[in-house]
């Protein structure tokens, strides 16, 4: 899994982008992929103590309830802003589209982002972030809410994925800078999916 923790300092980005259908190998390798960086002392962002004894990373069975193509919606003439993180750092964002979908006939919508500064970068043009948070939080799943990597659609849909959701580093390391998940992208639902939480 590619990062660019030196762009956005040691702030981490993944990408993973989801297929056009449910794809249970691509979870897999998704799942594989991550586990292999995270137990690379060089890439991983766990703790000293941590990676000593690290095996896997704890993740929700392969879900296709949490394969969604959603309506996309983009988002013309907003204003960029500066995202709150866990530390003073506020990277410059500009909210880029709406994603709108139905997960067991409940209706929801998250605000799609772009990192301004990263998508000067010609690898990374197309690249989109999404943070969001559920009601797993604080218990099965990470607190401070969870991201998935997307790319700019060509059409009016884009797939959402939420079997490769992961965790921010500083979910693993306090040192690490991350983006908190805007109040707008807290979904009323339990997004058993992706990536748990790493420690009770």
């Amino acid at each position: 899994m590619k990062k660019v923790v030196a762009l956005l300092m040691m702030m981490q980005f993944g990408f993973g982008f989801a297929q056009a259908q449910f794809d249970l190998a691509s979870i897999e390798k998704f799942q594989k992929e991550l586990n292999a960086e995270y137990a690379d002392a060089k890439t991983s962002p766990l703790l000293p103590e941590d990676l000593i004894s690290f095996q896997t990373l704890d993740f929700y069975p392969a879900n296709a309830q949490f394969f969604v193509v959603a309506k996309f919606i983009r988002t013309e003439n907003e204003q960029p802003f500066e995202m709150k993180t866990t530390t003073t750092r506020k990277p410059v964002y500009v909210k880029y589209g709406e994603a709108h979908f139905s997960i067991d006939g409940q209706d929801f919508k998250l605000n799609i982002y772009s990192n301004i500064e990263l998508s000067k970068k010609k690898e990374y043009k197309d690249y989109l972030f999404l943070p969001f948070s559920d009601l797993t939080c604080g218990n099965e799943s990470y607190i401070g809410g969870r991201y998935l990597d997307l790319e700019i659609p060509q059409g009016n849909t884009i797939v959402i994925d939420f079997n490769t959701s992961y965790n921010p580093y500083c979910a693993y390391n306090p040192k690490y800078s991350c983006p908190k998940v805007p109040l707008e992208n807290d979904l009323k639902i339990e997004i058993r999916a992706g990536v748990q939480k790493f420690h009770d």
